[in-house]
């Protein structure tokens, strides 16, 4: 098997995996920028899952503030993530990660606002697959 057909195959388990699994909708594989049909350094994929993921820490304090009845629920809207397959064998480099965060395409008009984090979905040997976050740059540790 060559390595563009394994990369294939890993993309389409880790979609099977977050379909099945995980209740995501909307997923689709992208080997190409939507933009400008540009190839991508390497097949991402993208979907809506059932709730939000995440909230960068600076986003939580503004909502706390916004939402100051505690029996209120603050709204779970999901927004579309994107997740990049590997296998727990494969070495990246920095460089590696910085494409890919490169490739993304922005999800607003601004061009300077680019992606600030992928779910790096990690597949071993016996289909287990393992989520994390991963962040294009520092940010600052979440506060409990």
């Amino acid at each position: 098997m060559d390595e563009e057909s394994c990369v294939e195959h890993l993309a389409a388990s880790v979609l099977d995996n977050l379909r099945y699994q995980h209740d995501w909708t909307e997923l689709q594989i992208l080997t190409h920028s939507p933009l400008d049909n540009s190839p991508l350094p390497r097949p991402l994929i993208s979907g809506l899952p059932p709730r939000r993921l995440y909230l960068h820490p600076d986003d939580q304090i503004e909502l706390l503030r916004s939402h100051r009845n505690p029996e209120e629920r603050i709204p779970e809207t999901p927004v579309v993530e994107w997740v990049l397959p590997t296998h727990l064998a494969e070495k990246w480099t920095l460089r590696e990660f910085a494409s890919v965060f490169d490739s993304i395409p922005s999800q607003t008009a601004t061009a300077l606002d680019r992606v600030k984090r992928v779910l790096l979905a990690t597949v071993h040997d016996d289909s287990t697959v393992v989520y994390y976050f991963m962040h294009d740059g520092i940010v600052k540790p979440r506060q409990n």
